[in-house]
């Protein structure tokens, strides 16, 4: 018997899933360069079908306006961040959509918790809200980066060995309490393999169109991979969750990074299942009344109504 869309879907992702409770070694648990039975060949294809998935879903989403999404994408440096958006969003409504990128904070964010900005950018009832880095950055340029974290003038008692833990945790509180009140959360990480990141860094200086998507910045952070490797393990382990799950998409072929990435986001539409709302009986009446109105302003010889009329 031939699989539904939902469960071709959910067999695609199943793998990348980061398992609740489980200890991640990215090294050893995900392949950068993983493409499932795939091919380049069919990847427009299916990326199209993901998009016009999406595009419905969406729709269905505002106009019941009960639930919002919050996809939290990360990546290091020429992950695939942009391109990923840009091709997986590019069939839905901008209007139903609110991307938000996160720098160095400034000093009236830094005046708050850590937290503050974060919650600030979050989708509305019926919108999908897609953090390009997100509040996880707390928990890895912030842990590998210690001087950013004096920046934030933290009391003196919280600035200790556990601080990792304790924002393992908060975070945690915070994405439960968001999907408690209707805001499903979904976290991707962009697996790129070293590699992989040097090619593309290279592809920046060899081609003047690309120059200016590279900093010197970008080389000196390349020196913390192994320590970045080490933060985002740890963040896996401890924070994917029933209720806001991380999958660890392979990035180094980046059309089945946007492949997967559109999936994810779809499973996570569907599970929600939003439908467009049942229209009340007096509401249909006044329908009837509005049709018949505009029915009898047709011109003569022209149809009562052209819509039905041209899809017969």
């Amino acid at each position: 018997m031939a699989l539904s869309t939902a469960e071709r879907i959910a067999r695609l992702i199943e793998p990348l899933r980061v398992k609740p409770g489980s200890s991640v070694d990215l090294a050893r648990d995900f392949d950068p360069r993983h493409k499932a039975h795939l091919k380049k060949k069919h990847s427009a294809e299916l990326l199209a079908a993901g998009v016009g998935l999406l595009s419905d879903y969406q729709q269905r989403l505002a106009a019941q306006d009960t639930y919002g999404v919050l996809l939290c994408l990360q990546a290091l440096d020429a992950g695939g961040k942009d391109g990923t958006i840009r091709h997986v969003m590019s069939g839905v409504n901008p209007q139903g959509v609110k991307v938000s990128s996160f720098k160095v904070p400034s000093a009236e964010e830094l005046d708050h918790d850590y937290l503050w900005r974060y919650a600030a950018r979050l989708p509305a009832r019926g919108d999908i809200a897609i953090f390009n880095r997100s509040h996880y950055e707390e928990v890895l340029v912030v842990r590998v980066h210690t001087e950013v974290l004096a920046r934030q003038r933290l009391p003196g008692d919280v600035r200790t060995a556990k601080i990792w833990e304790r924002r393992y945790r908060e975070i945690n509180d915070w994405e439960r309490y968001l999907t408690d009140n209707g805001f499903q959360v979904v976290n991707v990480f962009l697996n790129l393999s070293k590699e992989e990141q040097r090619i593309r860094f290279m592809k920046r200086l060899d081609l003047p169109e690309k120059n200016w998507k590279f900093s010197a910045a970008d080389v000196r952070e390349r020196r913390h991979w192994d320590e970045y490797q080490a933060a985002f393990s740890e963040m896996l382990s401890a924070t994917s969750t029933t209720w806001a799950p991380w999958y660890v998409v392979p990035a180094d072929r980046k059309w089945f990074a946007r492949i997967c990435t559109a999936a994810v986001l779809a499973h996570t539409l569907i599970a929600i299942d939003p439908q467009y709302p049942a229209v009340s009986d007096k509401a249909r009446k006044d329908l009837l009344a509005a049709r018949r109105e505009l029915e009898a302003e047709a011109p003569e010889g022209a149809p009562a109504d052209p819509y039905a009329a041209r899809h017969r």
